[in-house]
């Protein structure tokens, strides 16, 4: 059994075909369809179902297919711990980001590229369940997002920065004065909110009572957009106040309601093996001015 067969037998069950499969490992389909077949012969069971529409796991496939992905993994592995030892001069490093968290982190992706120039960066943006999840799958080495209301199995999470929930409003909104703002007041407003599943909408149906009656006009699970519509027209948004981090045509106000706190965190799997690019960018991300401000606010 090798690594390869290991490999090619992973990407058909995750592309149900093999035509794709061999086009996104740069193989030939019957380089491919041997190689799985040859794994079959060792194993003594047929891994796959074929025909001429479609591919399916059959049950000896369903049982080796876990394990497959953490012999891959364990692999991969073992090549980052050795190009740890080789100071940061080959590697890559998988980021998962919220949304909100987004503006953050631009500061540390410029820093860390000009330090570490032969080390890639894949930044992945998607919802924070998304994240964990790919997180749990070991796809993402960490995740940049703000804590959860409830502890999530099998991650752990280190605060950055405390931050708070704002109505954010263009400079030139009747708003923008202000030095917070209640939810009540609020009410006489149309709002432009992130989609539900994003963080700060989370935090905000928490702190929503059902006597709350707020004018929602239109919702985005794009931040950039939800800013850019702020600037060209009258309407309020609520969301963590670290997404209008260096955005100096928009302006937050805290919003006045009890427990309105939200914190930055770095997300990681317990028991899990830190890289030192991992660890190098996040004591980069907490040495940057866009997480400093935030720590000095709360001081």
């Amino acid at each position: 059994m090798e690594l390869r067969q290991l490999r090619y037998f992973v990407k058909v069950t995750e592309t149900l075909n093999f035509s794709e499969a061999a086009r996104a490992m740069c193989v030939t389909q019957s380089t491919l369809s041997q190689q799985i077949k040859q794994l079959e012969d060792e194993l003594g069971e047929q891994l796959l179902m074929r025909s001429s529409h479609n591919v399916a796991l059959t049950e000896a496939g369903k049982t080796i297919l876990d394990s497959a992905k953490s012999a891959i993994y364990d692999a991969e592995l073992c090549k980052e711990r050795i190009n740890d030892l080789n100071r940061l001069s080959t590697g890559t490093l998988n980021i998962g980001v919220t949304y909100s968290f987004s503006p953050i982190l631009t500061e540390t992706i410029s820093t860390f590229m000009k330090s570490y120039p032969k080390i890639k960066l894949n930044v992945l943006y998607k919802p924070m369940g998304e994240l964990m999840e790919a997180l749990k799958e070991r796809t993402v080495d960490f995740v940049l997002a703000f804590k959860p209301s409830k502890e999530i199995e099998g991650i752990e999470s280190h605060i950055l920065f405390q931050n708070y929930l704002s109505a954010v409003v263009g400079k030139g909104h009747p708003l923008a004065g202000m030095k917070h703002v209640s939810l009540q007041e609020l009410e006489r407003y149309d709002l432009a909110l992130p989609s539900k599943g994003l963080q700060a909408r989370n935090a905000l149906e928490e702190l929503v009572t059902p006597y709350t009656k707020l004018n929602i006009k239109i919702e985005l699970n794009e931040v950039n957009i939800l800013l850019e519509l702020l600037r060209n027209s009258n309407m309020v948004s609520i969301l963590a106040e670290a997404t209008t981090h260096n955005k100096r045509e928009v302006v937050a106000i805290p919003i006045d309601v009890p427990n309105n706190e939200m914190s930055g965190c770095v997300h990681v799997l317990k028991d899990a093996y830190r890289k030192k690019s991992m660890m190098e960018f996040i004591k980069m991300l907490g040495d940057s001015l866009a997480v400093k401000e935030r720590q000095n606010a709360w001081i």
